[in-house]
């Protein structure tokens, strides 16, 4: 019979009990861990965490929440009877096809229309041949990136940059710097800078990760005459582009702009999705790449996914062969000019001095900085309180800067919704600079109320340390 001495449990490197099986003696810990795994894990998720948006989630579901957080499309603006007719003939008429297992690179059909999606900003020479289908866009970034990066290797960002992209280059154990932008988009010159400093420090870069259109967080747009620039960098560096594009056909005011694929076939790489002009749920993105590129691609994602989802590519392709889905973009974009105008309106008015923000003119988003001193990561909670949500520019950097912005997302409220969120949002921002202006150079961040214990009283709050219950001179 197997006998259990008696002892203590033991954690790592300490006595403890001791379980006898036979010959086969196993000691129980005495602290066991929450995570028994953790010590098995690869070097490259010790730096996974959850995104400043995903955070969020729990948060902007509830209803009394005005949400400026995330970049949700409006979906209800699609006409919904003619979408959920055409998934159902699909399935009853084709379910054959639709519910089996398709090509890794994806439905020939829908490459097809992709490539007519990519001739209304200029890319007319792509083939069907060079398209990969993906599961949305943020698999295709992924792809190119396990296709591309090894552990060590340098990617060029743009500051900010997409909060996505950099959880997957930071999974890729690459190193990202950061290259400046301002209202005109990332700044030519600081991008030559950081290949020449990078080239002297003997660093590998292996491509400029950029957003060129309405970008995400930034909300600026490349203009074209830093488009040449850029290509023109590119080639003195010899240096690899990939163009990420979800919301280029959803500009306000002009026409779509040339993209930067469109001026060179082998030196960029191209991202698309239908996110944004079609619908999220269906998980449908493209990359556009040389030939040679697409065959590493189209393994990597049979090792990955074995192939994306018949059903939902089936879905694109009879939309776009069905629907007026050009007339749906124009609709969306007026729909998104309407909220972002609501949302300047209301931040010129409301907002208090030393407030600054972009000014976009299509896609989704606006980027506020906020009065100096103040951090928009330690506002947040105080914002949540008051019932409106933002995502904190720190989400956006890798390496930890953007403490004074914050993103606003318009797409998804209605203007009255967004009339009320920047409302509240001004409100807390006033509240932190008066709190900043009593404390003057104290941390505003650092402080929360802290209660003291009553004893036959009320009970007494004050103004304490946020990391502590007890006061300054020990009272608990």
């Amino acid at each position: 019979m197997p006998t259990t001495p008696t002892g203590s449990p033991a954690g790592p490197g300490q006595q403890g009990t001791h379980l006898t099986h036979g010959a086969h003696p196993h000691v129980v810990p005495r602290h066991p861990r929450l995570d028994p795994l953790a010590d098995r894990y690869a070097a490259r998720t010790h730096g996974m965490k959850t995104s400043e948006i995903r955070a969020l989630f729990s948060v902007v579901s509830r209803p009394e929440v005005v949400s400026l957080a995330g970049g949700m499309p409006a979906v209800t603006a699609l006409p919904l009877d003619a979408v959920g007719s055409m998934i159902g003939d699909l399935v009853s008429g084709m379910g054959a096809q639709t519910l089996q297992y398709g090509s890794g690179q994806g439905d020939p059909r829908l490459r097809e229309r992709i490539c007519d999606v990519m001739a209304l900003e200029g890319i007319r020479d792509a083939s069907a041949s060079e398209v990969v289908v993906t599961v949305g866009s943020q698999q295709a970034l992924d792809l190119v990136t396990r296709v591309f990066v090894d552990p060590g290797d340098v990617i060029l960002a743009e500051a900010p940059s997409y909060v996505g992209a950099l959880g997957v280059f930071q999974s890729a154990q690459a190193r990202v710097r950061h290259i400046a932008m301002d209202d005109d988009g990332l700044i030519p010159e600081a991008l030559e800078q950081a290949l020449v400093e990078c080239r002297a420090n003997g660093d590998r870069v292996k491509f400029l990760y950029t957003v060129p259109n309405f970008h995400n967080p930034a909300g600026v747009t490349l203009t074209e005459t830093r488009r040449e620039a850029v290509m023109a960098i590119a080639e003195r560096h010899d240096l690899l582009i990939i163009e990420d594009n979800p919301y280029g056909l959803l500009g306000f005011d002009h026409e779509p702009m040339r993209a930067l694929r469109a001026r060179d076939s082998q030196r960029v790489i191209y991202l698309g999705s239908f996110s944004k002009t079609f619908s999220p749920g269906l998980r449908v993105g493209w990359v556009l790449a040389p030939l040679a590129v697409r065959e590493k691609l189209v393994l990597a994602t049979e090792a990955q996914v074995l192939c994306p989802p018949s059903l939902t590519q089936y879905a694109v392709a009879r939309y776009l062969d069905t629907q007026p889905w050009r007339e749906q973009i124009k609709l969306f974009s007026e729909l998104y000019r309407e909220r972002r105008d609501a949302c300047l309106e209301s931040l010129d008015a409301m907002m208090p001095a030393g407030t600054t923000w972009t000014r976009p003119d299509g896609g989704f988003y606006v980027w506020l900085k906020l009065p100096h001193g103040l951090d928009a990561k330690r506002m947040q909670p105080r914002a949540v309180n008051a019932l409106v949500a933002y995502v904190p520019g720190i989400g956006f950097y890798a390496d930890g800067s953007g403490r004074e912005y914050m993103r606003l997302s318009y797409c998804y409220p209605e203007p009255d919704q967004i009339r009320e969120g920047v409302r509240r949002l001004a409100r807390v921002v006033e509240a932190e600079l008066d709190l900043h202006s009593t404390f003057d150079a104290v941390d505003t961040g650092t402080f929360r109320a802290v209660g003291r214990r009553a004893s036959g009283h009320d009970a007494e709050t004050i103004v304490g340390p946020a990391n502590s219950n007890a006061y300054e001179d020990g009272r608990a």
